[in-house]
């Protein structure tokens, strides 16, 4: 049996830690160390986290402190950042220095040793300027970029670094649903992407977005053709892709709590029908585990709460329509993050994340 590997989670106390610590509390491998909250130190986990109660009974929240001799003490740690942007890099880099001072820098190659993802915006760009362009602050710890690459797994075999930044959920139903067509050169490289979120996408802080009385039974678009994603989804496809596409991306809030529906349309380069789109799409997903195509309309409550992603796709012979539903708090951050971190610390990509969803949410 794979011995227990000690895991780190940032940023605990948000919506995307409590995932991480779901699908950590049944992992085979991975074990929750520790979990590092700024806000509220030494609180229980299950205070934050009511239904996590008997998986952490007895659990508290770290300190800083605490985190850092986690890291000198062990030589290999699963860290998993859901720290705000802004505050995600600098956190990321410290710890990083004292693991390293203590044990070296962790090997590209896959196997046991002290790894990130992290799912903050912090390391999804190559350099800092343009992260920098889009949040309006310093990078910071622009020396670190380098180690990081920033991809959705199921386009990216292994990685080239020896950490990962997830891509965040509206990127990631948006690349599952565009970068086959792109790769195959079917369609013209200009996307028109409405995209519906529930509202745990927005964190747990409560704000007038994400207020139930407000949200409820409403639908209604934020950001149109200019949310700071678009620029993360058109270096990931042109990444996972080679082309340069343009992305027309229109997000709205949903009245729902999780998950996240998008549509991709494009023109074809050449005609053909729904039933040549969906072979392409079946074959380039042919070894993805967690990526299921089919025919019937894909169902948020079918993949809510899980690792599983939905796509369809229907063509009238000049245009096509991708449709792609993911859960926004698991595929789309804490279980793609963990589906990231098996491949790096040389486990099937699979562990601790193959549970369905329960259907009725």
């Amino acid at each position: 049996m794979t011995p227990p590997l000690p895991a780190l989670v940032l940023g605990g106390s948000g919506y995307v830690a409590g995932e991480l610590l779901r699908l950590l509390a049944a992992h085979p491998v991975f074990r929750v160390a520790a979990v590092l909250s700024d806000s509220r130190p030494g609180e229980p986990i299950a205070a934050s986290f009511g239904h996590l109660a008997s998986a952490y009974p007895e659990q508290r929240f770290c300190s800083l402190a605490e985190a850092e001799q986690l890291l000198a003490r062990e030589p290999a740690v699963a860290i998993f950042c859901a720290a705000p942007h802004g505050a995600a890099a600098s956190l990321i880099d410290g710890l990083l220095a004292h693991a390293e001072a203590a044990h070296g820098p962790a090997p590209v190659r896959p196997g046991r040793a002290t790894r990130v993802v992290d799912i903050s915006a912090d390391y999804r760009f190559r350099d800092a300027a343009t992260y920098e362009h889009i949040y309006r602050h310093a990078h910071g710890a622009p020396e670190r970029l380098a180690a990081f690459t920033c991809a959705v797994p199921e386009h990216l075999a292994a990685s080239p670094t020896a950490h990962v930044a997830h891509p965040g959920c509206f990127a990631t139903a948006t690349l599952l649903a565009s970068v086959p067509l792109l790769a195959r050169g079917l369609i013209e490289p200009e996307l028109f992407v409405a995209a519906i979120t529930g509202s745990t996408g927005s964190g747990r802080k409560p704000v007038e977005g994400t207020h139930h009385p407000l949200r409820h039974s409403d639908l209604y678009t934020y950001n149109a053709l200019a949310h700071r994603h678009t620029p993360e989804i058109v270096a990931c496809a042109q990444a996972a892709t080679g082309v340069t596409a343009r992305f027309a991306f229109v997000p709205h809030s949903g009245p729902f709590a999780r998950g996240i529906h998008a549509t991709v349309q494009a023109r074809l380069r050449t005609p053909c029908d729904s039933a040549q789109v969906l072979a392409t799409l079946r074959d380039f997903y042919a070894g993805a585990r967690f990526v299921q195509v089919r025919e019937a309309a894909p169902r948020i409550k079918e993949i809510a709460t899980s690792n599983y992603a939905q796509l369809c796709a229907v063509s009238d012979g000049d245009s096509v329509a991708v449709m792609c539903t993911v859960d926004n708090l698991n595929k789309g951050a804490a279980g793609g993050a963990v589906q990231w971190m098996n491949r790096l610390q040389g486990l099937d990509e699979t562990a601790g994340l193959t549970a369905p969803a329960p259907g009725w949410t």
